[in-house]
């Protein structure tokens, strides 16, 4: 992450200072004040893809280790889950299980969306910050998508598996896991090759996850590079107040939401976290929950909760309990109402609240889905959708901080599920 963070200054700063000679230069020999802004706006155009073109370059990099870890991820999440299920023993168990497990998202999720609220009607970062304003039709290259019953269905039951696992609909593979498993149970004995055989693929998935893994430090140095060249750490200047507030909020509900709730649970929370220090670093480099999940599996089977468990609630986790994603929707909603200086009544964000409860949950597997919601919410409350471009500049960095809080609260998920069913052995003791 330092070497990344260094090369990509480095470069960044090579970059802005030829352009900058380059547009002295021209606008010196411009024979009028007009040539001479049509001047500077192409030539910044051309820095702007010139440090994109450089850029691409280190993200190859890190799209490389990304696609990797994606190859892992159906393979890995079908055979733990299959596995899990199957030693559950019958439905009635599975029923049991995953009733807490959506209890527990359910909350996380309420406590997550107010805390976004909370905090940007406290802080106030669109009204204190100031920014310029997008142009009224701005293209924000974001799709919106209306989440409606039969899109939501669409997302959940696949109408094939393979077609699922083939585009990493983790959400879709998890409920067919969930049905095979319970078939696979109910053979009796006859099941028990197939018990084994899917045990052997989850260890070997784990196997594979560990080579790839070696790669993980070059794909750290180029997603960081990348972003550095492209954005420069001074955009970061125009932006302190709203990362200082988002960043805060995250904290906040780690080490005090999650905290809480692990002390009332009696679950050591910071043994936890150092178990899981290594996929939480790994989420937060590459801005990607994904990437973390294979090492998430095994820090929590080592941490002492049973297999069973985690193989249940991590991979539904991924679709049902991103707790830093689901904050940053209501705060980056709020954020572009107040920024366009619009007052939301108390009683339309708790609306809005109560339907992120809902949309949220539907649109795991889609690229920058917090964004596609929160651009649904935008169009909801008729609040200009080129808004989203004030977030865009930072957005990369935000995505980072809220990868490694889903990974935080997947993490203490399984540990609180693990606890009720008694099967949280914390080994430290």
């Amino acid at each position: 992450m330092i070497i990344g963070i260094v090369i990509g200054v480095i470069l960044n700063h090579h970059e802005t200072v030829h352009y900058r000679a380059l547009r002295e230069n021209t606008i010196a020999q411009a024979p009028n004040k007009e040539t001479a802004q049509v001047i500077v706006k192409a030539v910044a155009k051309m820095e702007k893809q010139s440090k994109k073109d450089l850029a691409s370059g280190f993200s190859l990099l890190s799209d490389f280790f990304l696609r990797l870890i994606k190859m892992i991820i159906a393979p890995l999440v079908f055979s733990v889950l299959v596995v899990g299920v199957a030693k559950v023993g019958d439905f009635k168990a599975v029923g049991r299980i995953g009733a807490k497990t959506i209890l527990y998202f359910t909350f996380a999720t309420l406590i997550a969306l107010s805390l976004g609220l909370v905090l940007v009607n406290v802080l106030e970062p669109g009204k204190k910050m100031h920014l310029e304003m997008p142009e009224a039709g701005a293209d924000t290259g974001i799709k919106t998508e209306k989440q409606t019953a039969k899109n939501f269905i669409a997302h959940v039951i696949p109408d094939s598996i393979v077609n699922a696992m083939a585009h990493n609909e983790v959400l879709p593979i998890v409920v067919f896991a969930i049905i095979f498993g319970v078939a696979v149970a109910a053979l009796g004995a006859k099941g028990d090759i197939i018990v084994k055989f899917m045990d052997a693929v989850s260890h070997a998935m784990f196997n594979v996850t560990n080579y790839v893994m070696k790669y993980a430090p070059i794909g750290v140095f180029g997603a960081i590079a990348a972003v550095v060249i492209t954005q420069g750490v001074e955009v970061l200047s125009g932006y302190v107040y709203l990362i200082a507030c988002f960043f805060g909020g995250l904290l906040f509900f780690i080490f005090v939401v999650l905290l809480l709730i692990c002390t009332l649970l009696k679950i050591n929370f910071f043994r936890l976290l150092s178990m899981i220090k290594e996929p939480i670093l790994l989420a937060f480099s590459t801005a990607s929950s994904e990437s973390a999940m294979p090492k998430t599996i095994e820090a929590l089977e080592k941490y002492g909760v049973s297999n069973r468990v985690v193989s249940f609630v991590l991979p539904l986790g991924y679709s049902f309990n991103l707790d830093g994603s689901i904050m940053y929707m209501t705060f980056a909603t709020m954020f572009i109402a107040q920024a366009y200086g619009m007052d939301i009544s108390t009683a339309d964000q708790i609306k809005m609240m109560l339907i992120l409860l809902v949309t949220s949950k539907g649109m795991a597997g889609i690229p920058r889905a917090s964004l596609v919601v929160i651009a649904g919410m935008l169009t909801m409350f008729k609040i200009p959708v080129e808004g989203l471009l004030l977030l865009l500049a930072v957005d990369q960095l935000l995505d980072m901080g809220r990868s490694a809080t889903n990974v935080v609260g997947n993490a203490v998920a399984s540990a609180v599920v693990a606890k009720w069913e008694g099967e949280l052995e914390q080994r430290e003791r």
